[in-house]
C-alpha cells in the first residue's frame, strides 16, 4: 500500500492520541512507516472482542453474586486470563484452580494461596475475596 492510502479512520485509539504503526511504500518505491489512526474492519473487530469480554465479565460477576462461583472466576475474567494461564502464573494444576472456583473450596483456602491469587490479579486478599471492594 502506497504511503498516502494508509487507512485514517475514525477507531478508539484515536480518542486516546495512540497511533499505529503501518509499513507502507513512499513516493521512491521504497518501505517506511507511516502511523495510521484506524481502519474501520479493525475498528469493528476490536469494538466487538470488547462488548465480548465485557459480556463475559458480567456473566461471571452473577455467578459469583448467585454462590455460583468464586472470585477467581470474576477475577480471571476482569484480567483476560483463562485458566492455563491463571494456573500457570499462580503454580498450581488447573484441576486445583477449577476447584477453587466453587464456593465452598474457596472460602476453605489458606492466606497463602488466597495472596497467590492476590498478587496474580495484582489486589488485596480483601477485593479478592469481596469483588465489591474491587476499585
Amino acid at each position: 500500500m502506497k504511503k498516502s492510502e494508509v487507512p485514517q479512520d475514525k477507531s478508539n485509539l484515536e480518542s486516546a492520541n495512540f497511533r499505529e504503526l503501518c509499513y507502507a511504500v513512499d513516493e521512491n518505491g521504497e518501505y517506511t512507516t507511516e502511523n495510521s489512526t484506524g481502519w474501520d474492519p479493525k475498528t469493528i473487530a476490536l469494538d466487538n472482542a470488547i462488548q465480548d469480554i465485557k459480556e463475559r465479565i458480567d456473566a461471571a460477576k452473577k455467578r459469583v453474586e448467585a454462590n455460583a462461583s468464586s472470585p477467581i472466576d470474576y477475577y480471571m475474567e476482569v484480567n483476560k486470563m483463562d485458566l492455563p494461564i491463571l494456573a500457570s502464573y499462580v503454580g498450581l494444576w488447573q484441576w486445583r484452580v477449577k476447584r477453587h472456583f466453587k464456593p465452598q473450596a474457596f472460602k476453605k483456602l489458606n492466606t497463602k494461596i488466597l495472596q497467590k491469587y492476590a498478587d496474580v490479579f495484582d489486589i488485596t486478599i480483601e477485593q479478592l475475596q469481596d469483588i465489591d471492594k474491587n476499585i
